[in-house]
């Protein structure tokens, strides 16, 4: 349908046309090296004179056209960045430049078909993947799109996103576990399209970084039964307290029924009213928890996860780029609690923005901000689209460091940053500043969606949480409890026991022998049961 689409748009487009086709020819990879990178370019506020170099100083019409969903459901977000892009306009314009804008929310193919036959310079939008993926489809090879979709899917040839790609945040919060000593770690992701593929950057980058990946566990977004369903999963809740009875019953039967010194008895009870006090036995596999979620979320799943004897001593938690906005820093109990981010925005465009718009810049603004200086950078430079464009030194924009790729993704530089509690931030790693050392090994387009994947533990034998005499652990032997593992839990060696001959007195050692119970005790064991929560 988009092959028809583009060809019927095509005929559109060559009616007016003399009937040879001057459009030309381009490749976006041609010349991009990254081996070259240097400094990179300082994005200049005001006229294109001061700071976009050499340009067309002559009166020729220059368009730009911008493709926002103005109305509809989605009109906050198409508003917000028409007005920081009606802000750098304003900024940076020179007189012979018009700025178009078309509403996208009705109709994308006549919109495109209306956009297409002004002939623009450049394109500035959509925001939506499905609708960037069509004015690919459409457009002639050589027009260059600065679109806001973060589904690398729908970019290339030409469309360009401007939008933090979810992979960095991922890749970026791994690498640093690594740097922590968080070797094993676990997934909390959304169950949808989004949650999976970040859980399949997480589940890459923990290959490339050498951390061991334990388990992946989706949930459905604000859905509270699932969020607690999922941190009792995770948790190994059930596992643990199963655990925990059996022990306290093993300690329990002995004291009931066995002949015992005064001084094993003593012990047995301390043991007993240490157990008491407690839930749960049983450590579990892993030492960081890696939520790909929202603010909202995670602080529901961490309060789960905490109910579950799952906090701070056990694993450290972590987040992505998600977190950014949200209300989860002024969350004491996630004090300590790392995630990346973008740098602090540019403090002369907020003041900017705020004077003209009585607001603060959100990150949507910031990113319109800098997709229309780049489109007026690129019209009115002596550079090639494709040399201005995918420049592999990057740019510093209101958000901090960024360079454009062929292909039509891009990196952006993140800072690491850690909960305070108190509603502040505390950076701890700065973003970089340049990209002489690479910042990525990952490219969101070689992704797969990660499915879920089960707790890797040995499970819990409560044997190891007790202390009880010798001569009675073969007839109290407890057996090893896991839930959702993975991998078979490792059996007990063999002992040797020592047995004396009433006959000749010599003594045998056997790891065969095995007491005969002389009376039936009425009593059951239980060594796994579930518990309803």
């Amino acid at each position: 349908m988009n092959k028809i689409f583009k060809y019927l748009l095509s005929l559109t487009l060559l009616a007016g046309c003399s009937g040879t086709d001057t459009t030309p020819s381009v490749d976006w990879f041609d010349g991009y090296d990254t081996g070259l990178v240097g400094t990179p370019n300082a994005m200049q506020y005001g006229r294109p004179s001061d700071g976009y170099g050499t340009h067309d100083t002559s009166d020729t019409p220059r368009t730009m056209s911008v493709m926002l969903p103005l109305t509809g459901p989605n009109a906050s977000v198409g508003q917000t960045i028409r007005q920081s892009i009606t802000a750098a306009v304003l900024q940076s314009a020179p007189d012979n430049l018009s700025v178009n804008f078309y509403d996208t929310h009705e109709n994308m193919s006549d919109a495109i078909s209306t956009v297409l036959q002004t002939n623009p310079d450049i394109i500035v939008g959509p925001v939506f993947a499905n609708d960037a993926r069509m004015l690919r489809s459409a457009k002639p090879e050589h027009l260059p799109v600065l679109s806001f979709t973060s589904d690398a899917t729908a970019v290339g040839d030409g469309v360009i996103t401007m939008s933090l790609m979810p992979t960095n945040g991922v890749e970026t919060i791994v690498r640093e576990m690594e740097s922590d000593g968080s070797n094993r770690f676990i997934i909390l992701a959304p169950d949808n399209e989004s949650g999976r593929l970040m859980a399949g950057t997480a589940k890459n980058a923990a290959s490339i970084y050498n951390l061991d990946l334990m388990g992946i566990f989706y949930y459905t977004p604000r859905n509270t039964d699932s969020i607690k369903n999922t941190a009792l999963t995770a948790s190994m809740n059930t596992a643990r307290t199963s655990a925990h009875t059996r022990a306290r019953t093993v300690l329990s039967d002995i004291l009931i029924n066995e002949r015992l010194t005064a001084l094993e008895r003593s012990k047995l009870n301390i043991q007993l009213e240490r157990l008491s006090k407690t839930e749960t036995v049983g450590k579990i596999p892993y030492n960081a928890v890696l939520f790909l979620g929202d603010g909202d979320d995670t602080k529901s799943l961490a309060s789960f996860l905490r109910y579950y004897n799952v906090g701070a001593r056990e694993a450290r938690f972590y987040g992505t780029t998600m977190w950014d906005g949200s209300d989860i820093s002024s969350d004491f109990t996630m004090t300590g609690a790392k995630f990346t981010t973008l740098p602090e925005t540019d403090y002369k465009f907020s003041s900017m923005y705020e004077q003209i718009y009585g607001a603060i810049p959100n990150r949507l603004a910031t990113i319109g901000y800098d997709a229309a200086n780049m489109a007026i950078g690129m019209i009115y430079s002596d550079k090639t689209h494709v040399s201005y464009l995918l420049d592999p030194s990057g740019y510093i924009g209101t958000d901090g460091l960024f360079r454009l790729k062929p292909t039509g993704d891009n990196e952006r530089a993140l800072r690491i940053v850690e909960l305070t509690g108190t509603g502040e931030i505390r950076e701890v790693k700065p973003a970089p500043t340049n990209f002489v050392k690479p910042l990525y090994n990952i490219e969101q387009r070689h992704i797969t969606p990660a499915d879920a994947m089960d707790l890797i533990a040995p499970g819990i034998d409560p044997d190891d949480y007790i202390k009880i005499p010798e001569h009675l652990r073969d007839k109290y032997r407890s057996k090893t409890i896991g839930a959702n593992t993975s991998v078979k839990a490792v059996s007990k060696k063999s002992q040797l026991v020592s047995i004396q001959s009433e006959d000749t007195g010599e003594t045998i050692k056997s790891e065969n022998f095995r007491p005969v119970k002389l009376e039936k005790i009425n009593r059951e064991y239980i060594d796994e049961y579930e518990i309803e929560e």
